[in-house]
């Protein structure tokens, strides 16, 4: 099936379904802190702090459509930390629950060395079950329980750092 896919860098005229994509996860209050949807003008800079040889973004297509989307972060902005990367997928409701997911773990985790990425990072809220469990599956190990330090309507949620060392 993963063979249908292909994989690569996202570009400018790919905002509109990154950020649809994005989007459509703000109302299940599982995946992301936004409580509002975010705009393609909005998101432009985050956009911009990708490269494709060092933080890439990566678009996932399939037969002309992009289903999913692979984000590179940097982690706390300084030069100590260059190689340690936030990891953030997103997958369009049509394709979610049919294990790309993991595809796109394994295919993020073998790009590390070519990024020269030693530490992945997942920001995942504690009550988000599946994708802990997908971390989980990788080898990610929790580093980090920060209690009650998000709101989602009204309902007080833990975030969890999820690491992994790649070298």
């Amino acid at each position: 099936m993963f063979e249908e896919f292909t994989i690569r860098d996202a570009e400018i005229r790919d905002m509109p379904i990154i950020i649809d994509i994005y989007n459509s996860t703000v109302p299940g209050r599982m995946v992301t802190a936004d409580l509002e949807p975010v705009s393609v003008e909005s998101r432009m800079h985050w956009f911009n702090d990708h490269s494709p040889t060092f933080r890439p973004l990566w678009v996932v297509v399939m037969e002309g459509r992009i289903c999913a989307w692979v984000s590179f972060q940097s982690f706390y902005g300084r030069p100590a930390y260059y190689s340690t990367a936030e990891i953030s997928i997103y997958i369009h409701h049509d394709f979610r629950g049919k294990k790309l997911g993991k595809y796109l773990i394994q295919k993020a985790i073998d790009a590390c060395p070519k990024l020269e990425i030693k530490t992945l990072l997942g920001f995942i809220f504690g009550h988000n079950e599946p994708s802990i469990k997908l971390f989980n599956s990788f080898g990610f190990e929790k580093w980090a329980h920060l209690p009650n330090v998000a709101e989602l309507d009204g309902v007080e949620r833990d975030l969890l750092i999820l690491g992994k060392r790649i070298v």
